[in-house]
């Protein structure tokens, strides 16, 4: 059914004349006059009878009259749905508890106009595809790992580069420490076991184990983060990575502690990507909120692999 003819019969029902229908219609009369034959053939019925004052619907055109109006609603609405500006926003987050999650509930607050759809994708090939073909607006990535190149038409800039703090429990040697160097952790175990082969963060910490010394251990099963830092608080030789940006509780009685890295200080760096062409309102205003809030290491150097400089 041609929804153009649809609206016509509409305009014509609401205005009792073809003559004003066109005019609302911006029209002519003879445009108006075909649209709604060629519905009239099309549905097998004759909806409209002219009169003097102008024209009446058949009892068919009463019928067909609510399902027109309800078709034109639908339209509407599915117009709304793909049109920026009136769809949500759609931003991945790599993780619920990342950092990067934490920096779009900051923008949300700053503007709580912005509908937001939230997703946690797995891994920057995923997520630079779900970019380039409009499933998410947006990702949170480190860019670019080795072997990878950011795709033509994919825009990039980063937004944070987050500190890293060596996650210990009370027995551990530098449990007590006000901080420590990279070159301290040769030789210590540093056990992530989320730590996926092919990702861009297993990708970061191999370039850090292979500068510094530290030995990433990756052995699972993974049984989630509280699962980790239930193993590091009764340990003296394990410790893990994890950032004050991190909103993680424990109990009390684990007494972990995080023990800044400096002299370097490595840090992860995130980017916000973009399909160049994306027209979406929201993702401008994000982009500059983010621009506009980004965080500056002002102490001493830091440290980040080649590829993500």
């Amino acid at each position: 059914m041609d929804l153009k003819a649809v609206r016509a019969f509409v305009a014509i029902a609401d205005a009792g004349q073809f003559q004003k229908a066109a005019v609302d219609l911006s029209l002519t009369q003879q445009a108006v006059s075909k649209r709604i034959a060629a519905l009239e053939k099309d549905l097998g019925v004759r909806l409209l009878v002219r009169t003097p004052r102008g024209a009446d619907l058949t009892i068919d055109g009463q019928a067909l009259l609510p399902h027109a109006r309800a078709l034109l609603q639908a339209e509407e609405r599915a117009l709304a749905a793909v049109r920026p500006g009136d769809r949500a926003l759609r931003v991945d987050v790599v993780g619920r508890r990342a950092a990067t999650a934490g920096l779009v509930r900051d923008f949300h607050r700053a503007h709580p106009e912005i509908a937001l759809d939230i997703v946690a994708l797995f891994g920057a090939d995923a997520a630079v595809t779900a970019v380039r073909d409009g499933a998410v607006d947006a990702t949170f990535r480190a860019m670019t790992m080795p072997g990878h190149r950011r795709p033509d038409g994919i825009s990039a800039v980063s937004v944070l580069d987050e500190p890293l703090r060596l996650c210990v429990g009370p027995d551990h040697e530098f449990a007590r420490e006000p901080w420590i160097t990279p070159a301290q952790l040769a030789g210590h175990r540093i056990w992530m076991p989320g730590n996926t082969p092919g990702t861009e963060w297993s990708a970061y910490y191999d370039d850090l184990a292979a500068t510094f010394g530290p030995t990433i251990d990756a052995i699972g099963p993974n049984f989630g983060v509280e699962a980790l830092l239930d193993t590091i608080a009764g340990s003296p030789n394990l410790a893990t990575f994890l950032s004050e940006r991190t909103p993680l509780v424990w109990p009390a009685d684990h007494d972990l502690r995080l023990v800044p890295v400096r002299d370097p200080t490595p840090v992860y760096p995130h980017s916000l990507l973009w399909r160049t062409d994306n027209p979406h309102p929201g993702l401008a205003a994000l982009r500059d909120h983010l621009v506009a809030t980004r965080p500056r290491l002002t102490e001493g150097e830091v440290w980040k692999p080649a590829w993500a400089q």
